[in-house]
C-alpha cells in the first residue's frame, strides 16, 4: 500500500535576492504642486521615520531642488518604503491632490 502516490512534483525556484549583497539603494522622493509641505512632513515621519527637523528639510529641498534622497537602505526595504509612499493617500488640503507623492528607488552607488 502506498501512503504517498507519486506525482509530478514542480519545484519552484525562487532566486534570492534584496540581500545585503545587492548594495545600499536610495528612495528618491520626486517633487510635484499636488502636496502641501505639512503633507510632506507627515508623509515622511510615517513612511521614513523621519523627525520633524528632517522632514522640513527634506520637503524643503525636494520643493527647491525637485527631487530628495529621503531613505537608504537594502533594496527590499526601499522598496517597501517607496510603496508606503506611493500609498500614503492624496494630500487632503489640495482638493486636486489624487494620490501619493511619486518617488523612485536608485542604487546609492550612483550618487557617489
Amino acid at each position: 500500500m502506498e501512503i504517498f502516490p507519486q506525482t509530478d512534483v514542480q519545484v519552484l525556484t525562487v532566486e534570492k535576492t534584496n540581500t545585503e549583497t545587492d548594495g545600499e539603494y536610495h528612495v528618491i522622493l520626486l517633487d510635484d504642486d499636488a502636496h502641501t509641505y505639512d503633507y510632506v512632513i507627515e508623509m515622511l515621519m510615517d513612511t521614513c521615520g523621519h523627525t520633524v527637523d528632517q522632514a522640513y528639510k527634506s520637503a524643503v529641498e525636494v520643493d527647491s531642488a525637485g527631487f530628495v534622497i529621503v531613505f537608504t537602505a537594502y533594496k527590499s526595504k526601499a522598496l517597501e518604503v517607496r510603496d508606503s509612499i506611493h500609498a500614503y493617500g492624496a494630500d487632503w488640503r489640495i482638493p486636486t491632490s489624487a494620490g501619493g507623492m511619486s518617488a523612485i528607488v536608485e542604487p546609492a552607488e550612483l550618487f557617489d
